[in-house]
């Protein structure tokens, strides 16, 4: 297994001899507004350069696609990926944006989907809140997926997605007991009338529970230092893994670094 961290959530996963590309935001430094009712919603948008040219990430044999968000998929995935190209998706919803943007090799995730020979398993998440999907946010939030990675001859993977932690995430880990797990973690946020900042994926403390929780698990920190409403950068977890005693369990790739396991 090889996972590489390219930028934010897009990283690539080498597994059973297959290349997946997960959620691409492909665009150039500073192409996008902030995101409006969000933490720094005054600054654009990534707030780097992916760190090789973005077709160089084509040479996969799947996208994977947790859910449609632009900064999951933005306009110039759009573009660049190639129509052809076989994408799984979380649901029918996402399937067909896609499909109306003239992507043609769609495939729904299930709890079992075969890729020649690899298992991708979706799994729950939950993108902030319960009392966000009550509100003004609950279209723009919307539903999100992680997948399980399995093989024979792998190790086992969770990709957990844009998730706090929370009730599901316990499941998923005593269900497919991990050996490593991907977590998004910049501890991104919103700014709602009535709960004021909260978080909409994992910050220090929902890592610190996902290590105490899988203990024998390699955790991966992703999705950092690039959109406009983090609130966790890698310097800062780096310094909060050191004091808590994790920071040999835990990995902050940079941007472009690869790690095998």
């Amino acid at each position: 297994m090889k996972f590489t961290q390219i930028r934010s959530a897009t990283v690539i996963v080498e597994f059973g001899g297959k290349r997946f590309l997960i959620d691409p935001m492909l665009a150039a430094k500073d192409s996008y507004p902030g995101f409006p009712f969000s933490v720094n919603s005054h600054l654009f948008w990534p707030r780097v350069d992916l760190p090789v040219p973005a077709t160089d990430l084509l040479d996969v044999d799947a996208i994977i696609l947790t859910h449609f968000h632009p900064d999951h998929w933005d306009d110039a995935a759009t573009e660049i990926v190639p129509k052809d190209k076989l994408i799984f998706t979380q649901g029918e919803r996402d399937s067909a944006i896609l499909a109306s943007f003239g992507f043609t090799n769609l495939r729904i995730l299930t709890n079992a989907t075969e890729f020649d020979g690899v298992t991708l398993k979706k799994t729950q998440g939950r993108h902030g809140d319960e009392k966000l999907f009550d509100g003004p946010f609950a279209e723009a939030i919307g539903d999100v997926c992680g997948v399980v990675f399995s093989h024979p001859d792998e190790k086992t993977l969770y990709l957990a997605g844009d998730t706090i932690w929370y009730e599901g995430v316990q499941e998923n880990l005593d269900t497919h007991r991990p050996d490593v797990i991907i977590l998004n973690s910049c501890d991104a946020r919103m700014i709602e009338p009535t709960l004021g900042e909260t978080s909409i994926i994992m910050g220090k403390d929902d890592v610190y529970k996902v290590c105490k929780a899988a203990p024998s698990a390699t955790i991966v920190a992703s999705h950092m230092d690039v959109v406009n409403h983090a609130c966790l950068g890698r310097a800062e977890l780096k310094a909060f893994l050191d004091e808590t005693g994790l920071a040999g369990q835990v990995r902050i790739p940079a941007d472009g670094e690869t790690l095998r396991f």
